[in-house]
């Protein structure tokens, strides 16, 4: 691919070294495809060919490909220790499947024809794609179409007869640096005089235009002491569009200013259906590592620490449990996507954000303060000092120091390197923050009819039985 992958002032290859964390979080959504354990939730039938695919580029048809997919995310994260990352794209094409069809029907356009092309395409070449959805937005007190400066979200500045040229950056996007394709959606409702920003495109990564300004979130390297938890990480980026070229055949919306809202609503709702499957996977994890540093250190059997551990699987099994409810509760639309229930989604995404600070609080008051000051991995290793460090870090009689010791360096990468700090903040915003979760919890929920439960109770008006 071209290089445009920006990294601390420097254009890097994308096999740069910052980058392999990333990619081998990506590479097990195509490993597993040949794991036997895996085999049934990773792939399945396409509805346009009838060819296997992996599911991550499949287009949901039923309640049952919902489920899978939640099944296969919250299993996969728990092999990659977090964000599986390739749910971006899956996502980003279901909305793109009901809401190109909704546009067709109002304007006669073809996008969604053009969307199916591409979307054969995508998955016969088994590609990764990253969202492209939240603009940097500038003031946000203002309407895109308002903003000082017209590039602060993405927008078309001109159409020719073969295709559109846009402008303006996507940010926190994850996965572009190492993705094959950029789908490019919009992040709001829109006005009429929005109209140039109500742009939906998808292009390869390393188109003309294009420029990856790119963070990395990687584990500090291990020389010694080697663990699954050191060899993933992930990238985020500030998408550029520098007056991009994008054909009409990777169209997929063009100034049909009414319909930004469904398609920029349809991603979110797709997406955090998603992490009904990743945030319990890490609540997992988080669980996992506080019932083992519990049982080494002789307090798992303390009733505030099987509290604890009560209320993490708690948190874990009620944010999947909404997004059980909201597979089964979906819907499926007439274009035959099936579309998760918007309240379950939501409601289970906005669980997890809420309590993502509180399950770092509860494994930082199980460990105690050396994942903090632990010594380094060499000091470990070294003959002058290893059997010190081994004689003191002892907990439980019964449980080998080295033990111990690995329990505390996985602790110690949860709880304070760089990259725990990136995740807690991403579990909290990706995806949508809980306001936003709530807004549209808001928005959707039937509060009138729970109002006339109240008046029946009240004796102020008969409740009709047909909604008992």
């Amino acid at each position: 691919m071209r290089k445009n992958v920006y990294m601390n002032g420097e254009l890097v290859e994308r096999d740069d070294p910052e980058l392999l964390p990333s990619i081998r979080v990506l590479s097990k959504t195509f490993d597993l495809a040949d794991d036997s354990e895996f085999k049934d939730l990773i792939t399945t039938t396409s509805h346009l060919t009838g060819n296997v695919i992996n599911r991550f580029t499949h287009i949901n048809r039923s309640a049952d490909d919902l489920l899978k997919k939640q099944r296969m995310i919250r299993k996969a994260c728990h092999l990659t220790g977090g964000c599986i990352q390739r749910c971006m794209g899956c996502d980003a094409i279901n909305a793109l499947s009901f809401a190109t069809h909704e546009v067709d029907k109002a304007y006669g356009t073809e996008y969604h024809k053009r969307f199916l092309n591409y979307l054969e395409y995508f998955q016969k070449n088994d590609l990764t794609a990253a969202a492209a959805q939240t603009d940097v937005k500038g003031n946000r007190s203002l309407r895109p179409s308002e903003q000082k400066d017209p590039d602060l979200y993405v927008h078309v500045v001109e159409k020719r007869n073969d295709g559109i040229v846009v402008r303006g950056a996507k940010n926190h996007i994850t996965m572009a640096a190492v993705a094959d394709e950029i789908i490019c959606l919009p992040t709001r409702a829109m006005r009429e005089e929005d109209a140039d920003y109500a742009v939906a495109f998808a292009v390869p990564a390393d188109s003309d235009g294009v420029k990856l300004i790119t963070h990395v979130a990687n584990p500090r390297p291990r020389n010694v002491f080697k663990a699954p938890i050191a060899d993933f990480g992930f990238a985020d980026c500030f998408v550029i569009f520098d007056d991009l070229f994008v054909p009409w055949e990777r169209v997929f919306m063009c100034g049909e200013w009414p319909f930004a809202v469904l398609l920029a609503h349809g991603f979110a709702l797709y997406h955090r259906h998603s992490y009904t499957g990743c945030k319990p996977a890490v609540t997992d994890i988080i669980t996992g590592v506080s019932a083992l540093v519990a049982e080494y250190q002789g307090i798992a059997d303390k009733p505030h620490v099987r509290s604890k551990l009560a209320h993490l699987a708690s948190v874990a099994e009620l944010v999947y449990a909404a997004g059980l409810a909201s597979a089964v509760e979906g819907q499926r639309h007439e274009s035959g996507t099936f579309i998760p229930n918007t309240v379950y989604a939501n409601v289970g995404r906005r669980h997890a954000g809420l309590n993502i600070y509180h399950e770092s609080e509860i494994l930082t008051d199980l460990a105690g303060g050396l994942p903090a000051t632990l010594p380094f991995e060499g000091d470990f290793a070294s003959p002058e000092t290893k059997h010190y460090l081994e004689k003191y870090i002892m907990r439980k009689e019964d449980i080998p120091p080295e033990n111990v010791h690995l329990c505390f360096r996985l602790l110690s990468d949860m709880l304070c390197s760089s990259l725990s700090g990136v995740s807690a903040v991403a579990g909290v915003h990706g995806g949508g923050s809980p306001i936003m979760e709530e807004i549209t919890i808001a928005a959707t929920y039937d509060f009138e009819e729970k109002k006339k439960i109240a008046k029946y109770l009240a004796g102020i008006k008969k409740l009709s039985t047909s909604k008992i």
